[in-house]
């Protein structure tokens, strides 16, 4: 399994605009391109968010996807006019896996 993750740093005010386009823009990568989904993280600082996207491989992430649908191109563009910058900062293979779905029963 194959984990990439992003950095988006977005403009001040467009925080909603930018996760609203986000989901949609998710969506679609999901549907169209063999992703496993992703998650959105805020973190400490208000403008910063940090995006993880799980695939089934590398060369599943790194094929030349085309994605259809005009709620994604308006999604994609309001995504791109929420950022300031946006940036891959990990490549990664999971070689252990204990996430769960659920807490321990205690």
């Amino acid at each position: 399994m194959f984990i990439a993750v992003y950095e988006f740093d977005v403009k001040e005010g467009r925080e909603s605009a930018f996760r609203a386009a986000w989901v949609e823009v998710t969506e679609a990568i999901y549907a169209q391109c063999g992703s496993l989904g992703s998650r959105l993280h805020s973190t400490n600082r208000p403008n910063i968010f940090v995006g993880y996207a799980q695939w089934p491989s590398r060369a599943q992430w790194e094929k030349d996807h085309v994605l259809l649908g005009e709620g994604y191109e308006r999604a994609r563009a309001t995504m791109r006019d929420c950022l300031v910058s946006s940036k891959t900062i990990h490549e990664l293979e999971v070689c252990d896996d204990y996430l769960q779905s659920e807490a321990a029963e205690r």
